[in-house]
């Protein structure tokens, strides 16, 4: 069984500006988001990882490298990106929603076939992607414990998978910045354990 420890990157600067949606743009952590993936580090001192993989994105990458500390490399995935969100890349929801309203209510309705922002990723694609990710982890790390660290919309649209819900039920996931997941893989099967610890937040 391989034990996964699957993170949500701090707040991004973008986050912070007011919930843009980032996507696959780019954006660093805010100081705040620095400070809550030092706080999930501290959090999880006390884990022995045995190998560490992060989002190439920036504000996943740093998140896991502020968790980890010295204590070991983090390596790249590129199928724990964010999703793509085509139009919507850096547009707050409001926004785009009032000038496209019926782009937003398909994706609403049937997020495993419609393309986010028209011209982005399904949910099922999400799903796939991330759910191979973790598959090829058990297989490489049997017994180990990795920390991965991702992004909201591809870590809610997976446990939606592996929990057998609807995707159109997405939103009813809640995933705060630096929220803690914690998911044990064995072959096939994927139960998930603890979601979105978020105990280091309040200290």
């Amino acid at each position: 069984m391989t034990r996964i420890y699957l993170v949500r990157h701090g707040e991004s600067e973008w986050n912070a500006a007011g919930d843009l949606y980032c996507g696959r743009t780019d954006i660093g952590l805010s100081s705040l988001g620095r400070k809550q993936a030092a706080a999930a580090g501290d959090f999880l001192r006390k884990v022995t990882f045995d190998a560490a993989y992060a989002s190439p994105l920036i504000r996943a990458r740093v998140t896991a490298e502020l968790i980890l500390g010295e204590r070991l490399p983090v390596e790249s995935d590129e199928r724990i990106f964010e999703g793509d969100f085509g139009e919507w890349e850096g547009r707050a929801k409001k926004e785009f929603i009032a000038e496209d309203p019926d782009s937003w209510h398909s994706w609403m309705a049937n997020p495993r076939e419609t393309r986010a922002g028209r011209t982005g990723e399904t949910a099922r694609e999400m799903y796939e992607r991330a759910s191979a990710f973790f598959k090829e982890m058990a297989k490489k790390h049997p017994d180990d414990t990795i920390l991965v660290v991702a992004h909201n919309n591809t870590i809610r649209f997976f446990l939606a998978g592996v929990l057998g819900m609807p995707f159109s039920n997405y939103r009813k996931i809640f995933q705060d910045n630096t929220g803690i997941n914690i998911v044990d893989v064995s072959g096939d099967e994927i139960v998930l354990k603890s979601m979105n610890i978020t105990t280091h937040l309040e200290l």
